[in-house]
């Protein structure tokens, strides 16, 4: 059976691949450290799982579910967000629940991209940016980002490309893989540039609270909901990534759009997990003060494992990795990243899955024990 013509080009995810690899050796006993992935391994707040137990037994919640989600999820997303970014969205237009962000990046490409339309996805970036847009049907226009240029967007560059055919622009900041903030302007600039060049800003935001002081909203510049909309998730600041809960927030004729293919994928979220967002959500402060906490001191020894590799970083990086460029023993990232997992059995990621930018530069997640990023540390010294 031949394959559709839309995922020519479109390869297994790389961390599916890699997984499989890993899952090889440890077969051999290799007991391979993996600090690949970023999937938090800290639990939930108890009161959230206690939400989720309670109502999970209730007789009357195990139904379909409204397509734009329970009311009750709506108003907590929409509190959050004025809470902690200052922007004020209506909880009956202005925000629809996702069954994870992830599926928005598709859902929002399917919206808005015909056959041959353009997209501007970010190099180094995540790659479902890509994958989301080729299987739309769209073409990618990359934009690198430089580190020389705190990893932003070189708009004189934009300027000069032809971009009539162009519906959407892919950001993400704080930047995954690179981990950089935005400078001061560059929010108001992305606005600026969408609204001139009549481009959708698609901004992914879901690593604000992470090693992160100030969290940020796109959607906070004025006159962003002309041309922004953004994409929300409780996976790293709530410690939820199994639970599959995000959100699209934009004004309402951009919600209105992508539910019109939303609607057609599936039938809403369980309620009680709903329900038990609502009441995450709600956390104070000290939640997210005591999850930053922990990642302060598990950043400090991937530093010191990566200073073992004559890897060089900035120090001041959000979310839940650290990005490093590789020292010139090796011919690029994937050479450091192959010589790390066979002789060291450890596995850390190649920048160059993000893109050809990345090439020279590794990625180790912050999603491990300091015990096991301190026994990692020590293979690598023992080895390299």
């Amino acid at each position: 059976m031949e394959i559709a013509t839309r995922l020519h080009g479109i390869g297994e995810y790389y961390f599916s691949q890699k997984l499989r690899e890993i899952d090889e050796l440890n077969k051999q006993g290799k007991n391979v450290i993996n600090l690949g992935i970023g999937s938090p391994d800290l639990p939930p707040h108890p009161d959230v799982i206690k939400i989720l137990q309670e109502e999970s037994n209730r007789p009357d919640v195990h139904a379909y579910q409204g397509y734009k989600g329970s009311p009750v999820l709506r108003t907590a997303m929409s509190t959050w967000y004025k809470t902690w970014y200052n922007v004020d969205l209506d909880p009956g237009t202005e925000i629809l629940p996702l069954i994870g962000s992830k599926e928005g990046i598709m859902h929002i490409c399917m919206t808005y991209i015909n056959e041959g339309d353009n997209a501007l996805v970010p190099n180094p970036g995540y790659p479902t940016y890509r994958a989301a847009v080729q299987l739309a049907g769209g073409n990618c226009l990359e934009y690198e980002l430089k580190e020389e240029n705190n990893y932003e967007p070189d708009f004189d560059a934009l300027s000069k490309i032809d971009l009539r055919s162009t519906k959407l622009m892919w950001v993400n900041y704080p930047q995954m893989p690179t981990g950089r903030l935005p400078g001061k302007n560059l929010f108001d600039k992305l606005v600026a540039f969408g609204k001139e060049k009549e481009i959708l800003i698609c901004h992914d935001n879901p690593y604000s609270f992470i090693l992160n002081e100030d969290p940020a909203s796109l959607l906070s510049v004025k006159g962003a909901k002309d041309c922004v909309i953004e994409l929300n998730s409780l996976s790293k600041s709530h410690n939820m990534a199994g639970w599959r809960v995000g959100m699209l927030c934009g004004a309402k004729e951009r919600i209105d759009e992508v539910i019109r293919f939303k609607s057609n994928m599936d039938s809403g979220m369980f309620l009680p997990v709903q329900l038990a967002a609502a009441k995450a959500l709600g956390l104070d402060k000290n939640w997210h003060d005591g999850l930053n906490r922990v990642y302060k001191t598990r950043r400090e020894k991937v530093f010191e494992l990566l200073d073992s590799l004559d890897c060089k970083y900035a120090r001041q990086q959000a979310g839940l990795f650290v990005w490093a460029k590789i020292n010139r023993r090796f011919k690029d990232c994937y050479d450091c990243s192959d010589y790390i997992l066979h002789n060291c059995n450890v596995f850390i990621t190649p920048g160059a899955i993000f893109g050809s930018a990345g090439e020279k530069y590794i990625r180790v997640s912050l999603c491990s024990k300091e015990e096991k990023l301190e026994e990692a540390k020590q293979r690598i010294i023992n080895n390299y």
